[in-house]
């Protein structure tokens, strides 16, 4: 067992249609003695549902990770990007090869809930929140001084090129270089490994745009020196995605269409609107092109059904009875779940008017925001020298002084990709390129859990 070595490498976002001879000349190569494939994703698609099912083989009604977050009904509160390994109820690939074979060992770097899992070497992101209201960017690593030893020998991570405005192929370049370091040093027979890069762009920018073509070049750069460096330290490797991104013109305002109708409750707090998860008769926790709705006062669910089915850009509402046949019957799952149009996407917004916008809204805030907010990616372009005022503002924190960083837009109309439906359109499939004999016969997502430990065996 000590003699076999895989690597994972997620690349977020590609699919068939990306992959050319131009935009992205190593891949291409690849295909000549690798296969590819687009696979039957998973619902809803999601980073942390999509990567679930491939480490678990199962949907979301098993492993229970239903979206990037849901309603925790014990708390009352909304939760997005919980980092903690004990959310996923199914065995993770790595547990069931740890049953077989005494030797082996696993290394995640950076795909999600890596925090207090059975691998063996982690690296993700985690911040420090000092008692002052300070964000201190930093990692997480298990062993604990593992992620040191990375910065010491590739520089410090860059955090704010792994989210926001600034996002780009720095941090998708810091993990690769850091798997390989990992791999040197440990030799882990499980190695996964996520580039985010794609991620970015195709949902900020028009899909024809010209930058599009340098990220795809650029990602295809990391990829070519990754594998290469894996090949020589006798790993072998395949390539897979979670999701396509797919253009998107319609945001829809789910909570505020619920608040006008007086589902929604909202709590007045230092002059802006807090959502009252507990005090509502219904909200949704917005998640890309899905949204997870909350139904308190069950005896409005059928009212709240009709509103819903009536919006323009919402495709099919789901009741409880039909969240198994996609993959999603489970207890933090909404009462209904709401399908945004091929075109559309859901805002998490709820206030009505944008003076009563709470603070986070406008800063990046993944935690505190009830649902997935890709406007964390622009900066307020109404902002005269918006730059400067960043800059500014995180003087003033270094400097020990509270400051609120709030630059973020509260314009839905600047996004322009999305994803989350369960895609049949080859074009927004997720992918696998690999040579291992067994991947002819995968045909969904989940099917890359057998396709790992097959390899084992």
């Amino acid at each position: 067992m000590s003699k076999k070595h895989l690597a994972v490498i997620n690349i977020v976002g590609l699919t068939q249609g990306l992959i050319n001879k131009k935009n992205t000349p190593f891949i291409f190569e690849l295909l000549k003695t690798y296969h590819i494939k687009a696979l039957e994703g998973v619902f809803p698609s999601v980073t942390t549902t999509a990567q679930s099912a491939m480490l678990t083989g199962k949907t979301a009604s098993e492993h229970g990770i239903v979206g990037n977050g849901w309603y925790f009904k014990d708390l009352a509160e909304i939760g997005f990007w919980k980092q903690a390994n004990h959310l996923v109820q199914s065995p993770r690939v790595w547990e069931a090869l740890k049953e077989n074979y005494n030797d082996f060992t696993c290394a995640n770097s950076f795909w999600w809930y890596n925090m207090y899992s059975s691998t063996d070497y982690s690296v993700t992101p985690r911040p420090h929140y000092p008692a002052d209201g300070r964000k201190i960017p930093d990692l997480y690593s298990s062993p604990s001084g593992l992620h040191q030893e990375l910065e010491e020998s590739l520089g410090k991570f860059p955090f704010f090129n792994f989210w926001g405005p600034k996002a780009g192929i720095e941090s998708s370049t810091w993990i690769a270089n850091s798997a390989i370091e990992i791999q040197k040093k440990h030799k882990p027979n499980l190695h996964l490994i996520y580039l985010p890069h794609l991620d970015y762009n195709l949902q900020k920018l028009e899909h024809n745009d010209p930058e599009i073509v340098s990220d795809l070049r650029k990602i295809d750069d990391v990829v070519k020196n990754l594998c290469q460096q894996l090949l020589l330290l006798d790993t072998e490797f395949m390539l897979v995605s979670e999701y396509g991104i797919r253009p998107v013109n319609k945001p829809i305002e789910i909570n505020r269409l619920l608040r006008k109708h007086g589902y929604l409750a909202i709590r007045k707090s230092l002059g802006t609107d807090m959502l009252d998860c507990g005090a509502s008769k219904a909200f949704a926790a917005v998640d890309h092109q899905i949204a997870h709705v909350y139904v308190n006062d069950k005896s409005k669910m059928n009212e709240i059904k009709l509103l819903l089915a009536n919006e323009n850009g919402i495709e099919q509402v789901v009741e409880r009875e039909q969240m198994d046949e996609l993959g999603v019957d489970h207890e933090r799952a909404g009462d209904l779940i709401v399908i945004a149009e091929p075109n559309a996407w859901f805002v998490y917004y709820y206030w009505l008017d944008d003076v009563r916008a709470p603070d986070f809204a406008r800063t990046i805030d993944i935690h505190r925001k009830p649902g997935y907010d890709p406007l964390e990616m622009f900066l307020n372009p109404d902002i005269p020298c918006v730059k400067g005022r960043v800059l500014w503002k995180l003087l003033m924190k270094k400097m020990g002084f509270r400051s609120l960083v709030d630059v973020i837009p509260l314009k839905p109309e600047l996004i322009k990709g999305s994803h989350g439906r369960l895609e049949t359109d080859c074009d927004y499939q997720p992918i696998l390129i690999s040579r291992i004999e067994s991947a002819n016969q995968c045909n969904k997502l989940t099917d890359i859990y057998s396709l790992i430990k097959g390899y084992f065996e």
